[in-house]
């Protein structure tokens, strides 16, 4: 017996024909990238909800790991989403430092939901056409930028997609009103 998450390792490309069972949300993360002519590949899988549990689904995707973090500082006024390298480990205070700010910690689920539209195992840049108040301010570590493709959820943990970094760059992210910083996270022993 299988402990795989991705017994169907099935790549399609662009949004599900029948999107009758999935979540509004999901739905319409397809339907924004399909507007902005940003094309990807898509895998569905049971629902993953650590970096470690999907390692399968981006090796089948042919995409290097993304961590999706998302922060706040400790009155919960500041808001912020890193993306980097899965294999990377985080330091909080490495990161607080970086981007001049003290404290930071893991968002609580009720601002997740609320900035982003999001639940937790789902965290996903592209949530940010969720913050319409411009509230989560986008990270991304160097390395990230240097790969051709960017692999994530549509908002859902039950998918993962494919998508290439120059299209979140120059079309997802100007669409939904964010820019980004680019931060040199260090690898940490």
């Amino acid at each position: 017996m299988s402990d795989s998450l991705i017994p169907d390792k099935t790549l399609y490309s662009g949004r599900p024909a029948d999107s009758t069972s999935r979540l509004p949300r999901e739905v319409a993360a397809y339907d924004l990238l399909k507007s902005l002519s940003i094309p990807f590949e898509r895998l569905d899988h049971e629902a993953l909800f650590t970096i470690e549990a999907c390692h399968e689904a981006d090796a089948i995707l042919g995409v290097a790991m993304c961590k999706n973090l998302f922060l706040c500082n400790q009155s919960k006024t500041e808001f912020h989403l890193l993306l980097m390298p899965g294999e990377k480990r985080f330091k909080t205070k490495t990161f607080s430092r970086l981007i001049g700010s003290s404290r930071l910690s893991f968002a609580p689920e009720e601002a997740m939901e609320s900035l982003l539209g999001l639940t937790p195992g789902s965290v996903t840049v592209l949530g940010l056409m969720n913050d319409r108040e411009g509230k989560v301010k986008l990270y991304i570590d160097s390395e990230l930028l240097r790969e051709e493709y960017m692999g994530c959820h549509p908002c859902i943990n039950t998918s993962s997609i494919k998508v290439k970094t120059e299209d979140l760059i120059r079309k997802f992210l100007p669409a939904v009103g964010h820019g980004y910083t680019v931060v040199e996270l260090p690898w940490e022993e």
